[in-house]
């Protein structure tokens, strides 16, 4: 006789294919629309699940946790980050916690050049030009904005997606700079052509581009504050496909305004959805809807990770992609 199938809820609608391939293989719960749970939707659904799946949008935190039930014994998120999610205290309960790293980087990576070209070629304004009937044809001054090739380009946190968008960035004659947490090795920097900066603050400095691809942690909320924002050059830009909570979003706001930055590209903000009003309302910015990931191959893929991860756990064994406190 097949043993019982393990009970999962899913929070949010995923691909179809994600849906039907845990559909053959759980008892899973799915949504029948693409709201949020609500808290108490998801309390109650961890109180009789074996596996919820949750997304970077679902904050568990140690209160919904104190709320599980016995049954809940794997917290499969779908996503790469974790900080929606009180790993300690969800070790402390017996539930493990898994992830989806790597399947996001080309993607990521893309978008980080395509947000630097965007800015830095003016490539939202002239689509409003356009939208709006107001090009009267071509003129030699206008619409004028930089190459980006022979640009220092400054990257914070060289994990997979950093070193991703480093190899973009040699392909259109960027000079690659880069702040980390480690110094990558040597044969890694000659291969990217990548110059270390220990001091984050003689970095930013000098570089013509800034780009965020460090992980939100305790220790880089806020990394680029005001202190460390004034001290961009006037004429330099700085795009985020990373964390909003890295940069101070108030005190950028206000240097774009100012003209202190030059612009920014922004695809993710520090209070999710809730933009400073003022930030919408500058020409010199390009906001995207936290877009880094949103490929249909990037997507499928995550979910097949979750899938392996629950699959595995049945098994008996070890996620692949568990979470261990403290390795973040």
């Amino acid at each position: 006789m097949p043993g019982k199938r393990l009970s999962v809820v899913v929070t949010r609608r995923l691909p179809e294919a994600v849906e039907t391939r845990m559909s053959e293989l759980f008892d899973v719960t799915l949504r029948t629309d693409d709201t949020p749970m609500t808290r108490d939707q998801i309390a109650d659904a961890m109180q009789g699940a074996d596996v919820l799946v949750p997304t970077i949008t679902d904050t568990i935190d140690a209160k919904l946790l104190g709320q599980a039930g016995d049954r809940l014994k794997l917290i499969a998120n779908y996503g790469a980050g974790v900080d929606n999610i009180d790993v300690e205290t969800a070790r402390q309960r017996g539930i493990l916690v898994s992830n989806t790293p790597g399947v996001m980087t080309d993607d990521t990576a893309d978008m980080t050049l395509a947000l630097i070209l965007a800015v830095t070629r003016r490539i939202p304004e002239g689509l409003r030009t356009m939208q709006a009937g107001d090009w009267d044809g071509w003129a030699p001054t206008a619409m004028m904005g930089g190459r980006i090739a022979g640009r220092r380009l400054g990257i914070l946190g060289m994990g997979r997606i950093g070193q991703a968008v480093a190899r973009r960035a040699q392909a259109f004659g960027m000079q690659v700079h880069y702040h980390n947490r480690k110094r990558l090795r040597p044969e890694i920097e000659e291969a990217l052509e990548a110059t270390y900066w220990e001091s984050l603050d003689q970095m930013v400095a000098r570089m013509d581009v800034m780009s965020i691809n460090c992980p939100h942690t305790p220790s880089t909320f806020h990394l680029m504050n005001a202190r460390r924002l004034k001290l961009m050059k006037p004429d330099a830009v700085i795009v985020n496909t990373s964390r909003g909570e890295v940069i101070d979003e108030n005190a950028l706001t206000r240097m774009l305004r100012s003209g202190e930055v030059a612009g920014a590209g922004l695809d993710v903000f520090e209070r999710g959805a809730e933009i400073n009003p003022r930030l919408r309302e500058l020409s010199n910015v390009v906001l995207l809807p936290h877009m880094g990931s949103a490929t249909v191959e990037g997507r499928i893929e995550m979910g097949e990770k979750v899938i392996i991860n629950i699959k595995t756990f049945d098994d008996g064994h070890r996620p692949p992609d568990l979470v261990v406190p403290g390795m973040l």
